[in-house]
C-alpha cells in the first residue's frame, strides 16, 4: 500500500502538471468527523493516535468509499496530545515577539490506527481545503508548513512516506527509532531520543536493582523483533539472563481480538510459572489495555493475584491508558511498576488552559464530545451514536475529577514532545521570516513573500533551532535530527479503589557517563504491595557468597549455576563471583576464604620473648668472655697463662667476645648494614677463632717433639709459626668475603611465599655458594683442628690442653653439622634463631672447655699455678 500511494503522489507531482488557479469544481470528499481545525495563516498538520475504531478485514470484493467501523473507542488519556498542541499555538500567537502578524493554525486528525486512514488524511492534508485533490491551487490553500505525528513508529512512516514528495517537515512525537533505516534521507525529525539510548536506561535500571533473571514480552512484529535482537546481546554481556520471551498480537480488526486473548492467556500462564520477578514489556499505548483484556477474561482469579507477584518494566512506547469499559477493571498488577517516559515538565499555564476547555464553548475540536462522553460515562443528547450510557452529559463536569488513567492533568511525556514540536516550527519560522526580510533589505530588487516560501526551506533553520521553552529546558536538534533529551524514570501507583498515580523517581541521561547514566531515588519508589515494600530479587539461582564461586550447570543459561567453595588459597570477596582469585603477596585469605588480611612481619625482635632471651645469652656470654679475658690478663704471668702462647689465648678470647657480640647482628628488623656484615663478620670472626685454636693444637703438638734430642723442630716452636698460621687461615676468608661483597652483597629482603600467614623480613645472602663456602671453610678448619688436637690427645696433662681442645672442638663440630639440616628446615625468625643458637653454643662450648678449667686453677687451686708443677714428670 506505501509503494502504491507514493507512485499515485509521484506521477501527481506539480512540476509535470501546469498549476491552474481557478475555481474547483470537485464535490467535497468523505472525510472524518474526528479532527480539529483552527485555521491561521500558516498551518500546521497534526496526526493523533485517540480513537480507535475495531473494523472488518477489507477482502477488497467490492469498492469503498470510507472504511466501515463500529463504536469508535477513545483512548481518553491520549486527548490530552490534542490540548497540547492547541495550547502551544495559543501561546505563540499571544507571543509577539516569536511571529508577528502571523497567525499559526493547525490542522489535527485522528489516525485511527489504520494505514488506510492515515494515508487518506495526509492526501487530504496536502490538498486544496476541503477538496481531496493534490498539486492543483483552487479556492483557498492549505498552507501546509509542517506536520507533527504520529504517536506509532507505523504511523509515524505512513506519514513520512507522503510528506517526504513534497519535503514538507515531520516532527515525530513517539518512539519510531526502530524504523530509522526506513525512514533514513526522508524529512523527519524525533521529538523523542533514539530508541538505542533507551536500551542503556534499561540496563543501569537492571543493573542497578541488581536483577539478572529477566522475562521479556514484546509485541509481535517487526518492532519487537528488532527490540528483542538489541536487548539480548546487551544484555548478555553484563551478565543478565532471559527466562523466557513471549509475544502479543497487535490487533488491527475484530477477528484478531480472540487470537489475542488466547494468546495472552498462554503469555501470562508462562509468566506465572517463571521466577523471574522482574517482566520488561514492550508494545505501544494500547499494549497495557490488551494485557488487561487477557487478565479479565482469563476465567481464573489466581492468574491475576499471580500477576501482582511481578514488577514490570515498561518502555517510553507504553502508558497505562484505559477504553471507558475497562475502568474497574484490575489494574493492581500493575502497582509497584517501572516505566520510562520522554523528559517532561510543566509549562507555566497549560492546567489552567485544560480545566477551560468545555465541550459547549470549544469550535472547531472535533474530539471533545467523543472523548467527554466516554471519560464521565455519560452521552449527549444529539450524540449520533447510542453508546448506552445512563447520564447526560452536562458540560461542566470537571477534568480534575477524572482518575489519572483517565486522564492526567499534569503534562505527559508525548504531550510535552508535541508542546516542544510547535515551538521548534515555530522558532524556525521565525528565523526564515528573520532571514527573508534581512535578505529583501539588502537586495532590493527582489521580492519576499514569507507566505509563499516553499516548506523545505523550513529545514534548514529547523535543524539549528536551539530555543529555551517557557519550562526552562532547552529545545535542540543533533545532527541526526533528534532531539538532546534524556528520560523520566516513573513509578506506578495503583490501588485498590482504583485510584492511580504517577511518581517521578529518577532520570536517565543516555550521554553521561557510565556511572552516571542512571540517577534513582529508590525512598520514593513504591514496590508491589506483596514484596512488603522490599526491593524485589529477581534471579535463577540463589547467589553465591563470598568465599564461593559460581559452578555452571550443564544445559541451563550461565545465569543458572551452583554455588561450590574457593579452592585453598584463594577468595572471592564479591557476590556471584565467576572464579576465586589469589590475594596479593603482601596479604593472605581469610579463614572464611572471602578476604584478604595483611600479612604481618616476621622477623627475630628484641620485643618478643625469643629476641629476648637469645640477646641475653649473647650478652651473657659476652660478660663472662670478658671476665675470663680479665682473669687472664690479670694473672698473664703466672705460668698457666704463659703456656701455650699467652698472645695466641688472649686473641682467641677476644674473638670469642665478639662471636658472642655477632649474634646480636641477627637480632632485630634486617637492615642494609647489619646484612652486609652479619654473615660475613660471622665467617671471618669464626675462622680466625677456629685457626688460633689450630695454632694452639699445632704448637703443642710441636712443643712435644721439640723436647726430644737432637730433633729440628725446636726452631718452629715460637710466636712466628703461631702468627703465621693466624694470618694465613683468616687471610682466605677475608679475600672470599671481600669478593662476596664487592660481587653479590646480601641485602634486606621481603620473602611472600614461604609463610602462608605472614611476610618474612631476611637478609637475602646474594650468593649462596660463597655462603656455603665460608661454612665449609669454617668446618675444614674444625676439622683439622678436632684431628690435630685427636692426635695430641694422650701428651702429658700437664703440659697439655689438647685433650680440651679435642672436647670443644667436639662440641663445635657437631653444633656446627646440625646446623645445617635445622637451618634449611626452618623458615623465617626460626632459621634466624638457629643460626644464632648454633654461634652461642659452639662458642661457649670453646670458651668452657678451654677456658674454664684454667679459671679453676687460677682462682680456685693456685697452688698449681707453679712452674714446678708444670714442669713434674709423669
Amino acid at each position: 500500500m506505501v509503494s502504491l500511494v507514493v507512485l499515485v503522489l509521484v506521477l501527481m507531482d506539480p512540476s509535470m502538471f501546469n498549476i491552474h488557479e481557478a475555481k474547483c469544481t470537485i464535490s467535497k470528499p468523505v472525510s472524518s468527523l474526528h479532527k480539529y481545525y483552527q485555521e491561521g495563516d500558516l498551518i500546521i498538520g497534526g496526526i493523533t493516535s485517540l480513537i480507535y475504531a475495531i473494523s472488518e478485514i477489507m477482502d477488497f470484493s467490492k469498492l469503498l468509499n470510507d472504511m466501515a467501523y463500529n463504536m469508535p473507542f477513545v483512548l481518553t488519556n491520549h486527548y490530552q496530545h490534542v490540548l497540547a498542541m492547541a495550547f502551544a499555538v495559543k501561546e505563540i500567537n499571544e507571543n509577539l515577539q516569536i511571529l508577528p502578524n502571523v497567525t499559526l493554525g493547525f490542522h489535527l486528525w485522528n489516525s485511527y490506527f489504520n494505514a488506510r486512514e492515515t494515508y487518506h488524511i495526509m492526501v487530504e492534508l496536502i490538498s486544496t481545503n476541503n477538496r481531496f485533490l493534490p498539486n492543483y491551487k483552487c479556492d483557498f490553500q492549505n498552507n501546509l508548513i509542517a506536520a507533527i505525528g504520529g504517536l506509532e513508529a507505523e504511523t509515524s512512516l505512513y506519514i513520512a512516506s507522503v510528506l517526504a514528495i513534497y519535503k514538507i517537515p515531520q516532527l515525530t512525537y513517539g518512539s519510531a527509532s526502530v524504523m530509522n533505516e526506513r525512514l533514513s534521507g526522508l524529512s523527519v525529525y524525533q521529538m523523542v531520543p533514539n530508541e538505542v539510548k533507551q536500551y542503556r536506561g534499561i540496563l543501569h535500571l537492571i543493573l542497578h536493582f541488581r536483577w539478572t533473571w529477566i522475562g521479556l514480552i514484546v509485541v509481535d512484529d517487526e518492532r519487537g523483533e528488532r527490540f528483542q535482537q538489541a536487548l539480548v546481546p546487551l544484555f548478555f554481556r553484563n551478565g543478565i539472563c532471559l527466562a523466557f520471551t513471549a509475544k502479543f498480537l497487535q490487533v488491527t480488526s475484530i477477528d484478531y481480538y480472540f487470537t489475542m486473548i488466547h494468546d495472552g492467556l498462554e503469555t501470562f500462564d508462562v509468566v506465572m510459572e517463571s521466577k523471574a520477578n522482574a517482566i520488561i514489556l514492550y508494545g505501544d499505548s494500547e499494549s497495557i489495555s490488551y494485557m488487561r483484556w487477557s487478565i479479565q477474561f482469563s476465567g481464573t482469579v489466581f492468574a491475576a493475584k499471580k500477576l501482582k507477584w511481578k514488577v514490570y518494566i515498561m518502555t517510553i512506547q507504553m502508558d497505562f491508558v484505559s477504553y471507558y469499559y475497562q475502568r474497574n477493571w484490575e489494574k493492581e498488577i500493575l502497582h509497584g511498576a517501572i516505566s520510562f517516559t520522554v523528559h517532561t515538565n510543566e509549562p507555566p499555564g497549560f492546567q489552567q488552559f485544560v480545566q477551560s476547555r468545555k465541550p459547549l464553548r470549544t469550535e472547531g475540536d472535533g474530539f471533545i464530545r467523543e472523548f467527554w462522553e466516554q471519560a464521565f460515562l455519560c452521552h449527549f443528547s444529539d450524540s449520533l451514536v447510542d453508546k448506552g450510557f445512563n447520564n447526560n452529559c452536562t458540560g461542566d463536569e470537571k477534568l480534575e475529577s477524572l482518575p489519572a488513567d483517565i486522564f492526567e492533568m499534569s503534562m505527559t511525556g508525548p504531550s510535552y514532545s508535541i508542546y516542544n514540536a510547535v515551538y521548534a516550527v515555530a522558532h524556525a519560522l521565525h528565523a526564515l521570516h528573520s532571514f527573508c526580510y534581512g535578505h529583501r533589505r539588502m537586495m532590493e530588487t527582489e521580492k519576499c513573500n514569507f507566505f509563499s516560501q516553499p516548506s523545505w526551506r523550513l529545514h534548514h533553520f529547523l535543524k539549528s533551532v536551539s530555543f529555551n521553552n517557557s519550562a526552562g529546558d532547552s529545545v535542540s536538534f543533533d545532527a541526526s535530527g533528534e532531539v538532546a533529551t534524556g528520560y523520566d524514570v516513573i513509578n506506578w501507583l495503583a490501588f485498590p479503589n482504583q485510584s492511580f498515580f504517577k511518581i517521578r523517581i529518577g532520570e536517565v541521561h543516555p550521554e553521561a557517563p557510565a556511572d552516571h547514566i542512571l540517577t534513582i531515588n529508590e525512598e520514593d519508589i513504591t514496590w508491589n504491595t506483596w514484596f512488603n515494600q522490599t526491593q524485589p530479587l529477581s534471579f535463577c539461582s540463589v547467589s553465591c557468597h563470598p568465599g564461593y564461586r559460581k559452578k555452571m550447570k550443564e544445559g541451563e543459561p550461565f545465569c543458572c549455576y551452583g554455588c561450590i567453595p574457593c579452592p585453598e588459597g584463594k577468595i572471592s570477596d564479591q557476590k556471584d563471583m565467576g572464579d576465586c582469585f589469589q590475594c596479593p603477596e603482601d596479604q593472605y585469605p581469610s579463614e572464611g576464604q572471602n578476604e584478604c588480611l595483611p600479612k604481618v612481619y616476621n622477623f627475630l625482635s628484641y620485643s618478643e620473648p625469643l629476641g629476648i632471651m637469645l640477646a641475653f645469652f649473647a650478652l651473657s656470654f659476652s660478660l663472662i668472655t670478658a671476665l675470663v679475658l680479665g682473669i687472664f690478663i690479670r694473672h698473664q704471668n703466672t705460668p698457666i697463662v704463659k703456656a701455650n702462647n699467652r698472645d695466641l689465648t688472649f686473641t682467641l678470647l677476644i674473638l670469642l667476645l665478639l662471636c658472642f657480640l655477632t649474634s646480636l647482628l641477627f637480632i632485630g628488623c634486617p637492615q642494609t648494614v647489619t646484612c652486609y656484615f652479619r654473615q660475613t663478620a660471622f665467617g671471618i670472626i669464626f675462622s680466625m677463632a677456629v685457626s688460633c685454636i689450630l695454632a694452639k693444637t699445632i704448637l703443642v703438638l710441636l712443643a712435644f717433639m721439640a723436647t726430644k734430642p737432637g730433633t729440628r723442630m725446636r726452631k718452629w716452636v715460637g710466636k712466628g709459626l703461631a702468627n703465621s698460621i693466624l694470618l694465613f687461615c683468616s687471610f682466605i676468608p677475608l679475600i672470599v668475603c671481600a669478593v662476596w661483597l664487592c660481587t653479590s652483597p646480601p641485602f634486606p629482603d621481603l620473602d611472600t611465599h614461604s609463610l602462608d600467614k605472614e611476610i618474612i623480613v631476611e637478609c637475602n645472602e646474594g650468593s649462596a655458594m660463597i655462603f656455603y663456602c665460608v661454612l665449609g671453610y669454617l668446618g675444614f678448619l674444625a676439622s683439622v683442628s678436632f684431628t690435630v688436637a685427636f692426635l695430641a690427645r694422650k701428651l702429658p696433662d700437664s703440659f697439655n690442653e689438647a685433650k680440651f681442645i679435642t672436647f670443644s672442638m667436639l662440641v663445635f663440630c657437631s653444633v656446627w653439622l646440625s646446623f645445617i639440616p635445622s637451618y634449611l628446615s626452618t623458615k623465617g625468625k626460626y632459621m634466624v634463631a638457629v643460626e644464632i643458637f648454633s654461634i652461642l653454643v659452639s662458642s661457649a662450648g670453646l670458651l668452657g672447655f678451654i677456658f674454664l678449667p684454667k679459671c679453676y686453677i687460677i682462682i680456685l687451686s693456685p697452688r698449681l699455678n707453679c712452674k714446678e708443677q708444670l714442669i713434674r714428670k709423669n
